[in-house]
């Protein structure tokens, strides 16, 4: 009975046991599922305050707003040395050097965005002139609101065309993004547009001569060609026209706001559901497929080269019905005509520049072809013009 009796106290003792083992394991495992949800609820809580944080402190500041803050929110463009300074806005770092900004000195040199400062207005965005802190002087786009993509888009863009290199291709400098306001930053153009010499043109400006047209045909179909053949992906323009192609000092032609058009669209489908373009330059197939392609930048590049031999514009009132309705129209009327010589415009032609002339208008009227099929490539079109020169 004794021995029995040790037996059972042995039992309870050793149960007693593992349910002591079993209380202090569940009480480790509650200790450890506890201890873990608080330093998770720690975490996520600084988190939460980071972001609010970064939230409220402006990527940079409002054009609107007083720049007097003592905080800068610094603006790289091209630093002249890669700084591994934390950037406060995305900006991208291309291949030329340009001095460390802030948004506050783009502010000041185009005085806070003022119209007096506005050197061109178009369909994407408007353009001022600015002068850097080092005395260089830039184009700043403000991108229109409505035509900005997001984020994410737009920066991989700017990446892409940051590095898009021609000489007669306007150089991006760099971008600044922050919330909705998109800025680009572009070398300055000296001597404007093409639009603004053929349009308005003065006594002190002086007569936009043969030699020079010719230089330009040839410089902007270059640039064109490059953008169709030259690079990876091909980019189509949507919107060539006489604005778009800009005059640096020596009169070199470059072909500005080629890549906004696939900034804008690079990631809906191929076929706009918009018409792009400007009155004038749109091909007429356009109205048809709404399909954007590289012949139908050769068209409004073929409309380019029939001002630059005329002298006049796409559209107005002195081109009649009869006669086709606007420019493209009229030369053609004018070349089954046989007058192909009276479409020369009258204040550069002359006997040593009539014959080179009259070859352009023949390049021109192959480009604005109703058959996109029929019109040659840039490069063909490059080709051609190229041809010309070996013969003035």
């Amino acid at each position: 009975m004794e021995f029995a009796g040790i037996r059972q106290e042995s039992r309870y003792l050793t149960t007693k046991h593992y349910v002591v083992e079993f209380l202090v394991c569940i009480w480790s495992l509650a200790s450890i599922a506890l201890g873990t949800l608080l330093i998770t609820a720690f975490i996520t809580i600084v988190a939460i305050k980071r972001v609010h944080r970064i939230k409220k402190r402006p990527d940079c500041e409002d054009p609107g707003a007083n720049n007097s803050s003592s905080t800068d929110h610094n603006l790289y463009l091209l630093s002249s040395s890669r700084s591994k300074e934390s950037l406060s806005i995305n900006v991208a770092m291309f291949e030329q050097p340009l001095v460390k900004l802030t948004l506050s000195d783009i502010l000041e040199a185009t005085n806070n965005f003022c119209k007096t400062k506005i050197v061109g207005d178009g369909g994407f965005g408007t353009v001022y002139k600015a002068q850097l802190p080092n005395g260089k002087i830039v184009a700043v786009k403000k991108l229109n609101q409505s035509k900005s993509q997001g984020q994410r888009e737009f920066l991989a863009e700017m990446e892409t065309l940051g590095k898009v290199r021609h000489r007669n291709l306007v150089s991006l400098l760099g971008y600044c993004s922050f919330g909705e306001e998109k800025l680009l930053v572009y070398d300055y153009m000296a001597n404007g547009s093409l639009d603004h010499w053929l349009r308005t043109c003065t006594e002190d400006m002086g007569v936009l001569t043969w030699a020079k047209r010719f230089r330009i045909a040839v410089g902007s179909a270059r640039g064109l060609a490059f953008l169709h053949h030259g690079f990876t992906p091909h980019i189509i323009h949507r919107d060539i026209k006489a604005s778009n192609i800009l005059l640096n000092e020596d009169f070199e032609p470059k072909v500005a706001d080629f890549g906004l058009a696939r900034l804008i669209s690079a990631y809906e489908t191929h076929v706009s559901t918009d018409l792009a373009g400007t009155f004038g330059y749109i091909p007429p197939e356009y109205g048809q497929s709404w399909r954007s392609t590289t012949k139908g930048d050769v068209y409004s590049f073929g409309v380019i080269l029939l001002e630059l031999v005329t002298g006049k514009e796409p559209t107005g009132l002195e081109f009649k019905d009869v006669e086709g309705g606007n420019l493209v129209g009229w030369v053609c009327y004018k070349i089954k005509k046989g007058q192909a010589v009276d479409v020369l415009d009258p204040t550069i032609v002359d006997v040593s520049s009539k014959k080179a002339m009259l070859q352009m208008v023949q390049i021109a009227a192959s480009c604005v072809s109703d058959n996109p099929a029929n019109r040659p490539s840039m490069f063909n079109v490059l080709k051609f013009l190229k041809g010309i020169k070996h013969e003035l």
